[in-house]
């Protein structure tokens, strides 16, 4: 999954698209490296990102929604957007896309029933509060593991009950929402206990700050941390890396899939 950033604010600044020619030429590298899922963003999600009106947040969605109909019109299509009349809009004009939601619903009371009633994948990732308060909310009262997958069985009944199939659900930790670095770690050391639940699961590490920070370093130098984390994500079972470097993610996968011919023998 490639990140198409339509914003001026996202935390790796080499990821923000500004213009249209912008958003178009990051739609047709990511596809050219091997990128099956374009994943289209109008706002961001990084701590304490600043507010986006929904009017702002449709205008870049459906500017890179366009790019990506236009130049890679059979690749997927997921909207990174927690509000459902961005879904509904996204839907009437460019048909069916996934649902990219990092609050699982939490922060519009209308998501699930919408994705409900259109029928479509839905991505529910775990978080606390919001973008900007997040990371004030890191206490948990057992270790995060057992936290994020509890949350998720409580969370997979609500999507159910909503409507939502459940071959169309898949899950997202939320590296680096609502979580220390230590806790981040923990979490990849034990994703294999999310996979169990079931469902597919989406590892989205790429160049955040459990990496940045850990190794003192910024997020323009974070690739190799970054590869190492996908190959770790793959091994722990993860289905979907939600990557910057298309390329790079692509040859990890390549090498990944090569070594675990040899697992059972």
């Amino acid at each position: 999954m490639a990140i198409v950033n339509v914003t001026p604010d996202s935390f790796y600044s080499g990821s923000r698209n500004l213009s249209a020619e912008d958003v178009g030429q990051r739609v047709r590298r990511a596809v050219g490296e091997g990128a099956t899922i374009l994943d289209i963003g109008g706002y961001s999600s990084r701590p304490g990102a600043a507010e986006v009106s929904l009017e702002e947040e449709w205008r870049r969605v459906d500017m890179g929604l366009a790019a990506a109909r236009r130049i890679a019109p059979d690749a997927a299509v997921s909207v990174d957007t927690f509000r459902s009349e961005i879904v509904r809009r996204a839907v009437d004009r460019w048909g069916a896309i996934i649902v990219n939601d990092i609050s699982a619903g939490e922060l519009d009371a209308e998501m699930l029933a919408a994705v409900a009633e259109l029928g479509l994948p839905y991505i529910a990732m775990h978080m606390r509060g919001t973008p900007a308060s997040m990371q004030q909310l890191t206490d948990y009262r057992r270790d995060i593991v057992s936290e994020v997958t509890d949350y998720f069985r409580s969370k997979i009944e609500e999507m159910t009950s909503a409507g939502i199939e459940r071959h169309n659900i898949i899950l997202d930790p939320g590296f680096g929402f609502a979580k220390t670095l230590e806790q981040n770690y923990e979490l990849m050391h034990s994703l294999d206990r999310l996979v169990a639940l079931g469902y597919p699961v989406l590892s989205g590490i790429s160049r955040k700050s459990m990496i940045y920070r850990l190794l003192d370093i910024t997020p323009e130098e974070s690739l190799c941390g970054t590869a190492v984390l996908n190959w770790v994500s793959l091994e722990k079972g993860a289905s979907i890396l939600r990557v910057h470097d298309v390329r790079e993610a692509v040859q990890v996968v390549k090498m990944f899939e090569t070594y675990d011919k040899y697992r059972h023998i």
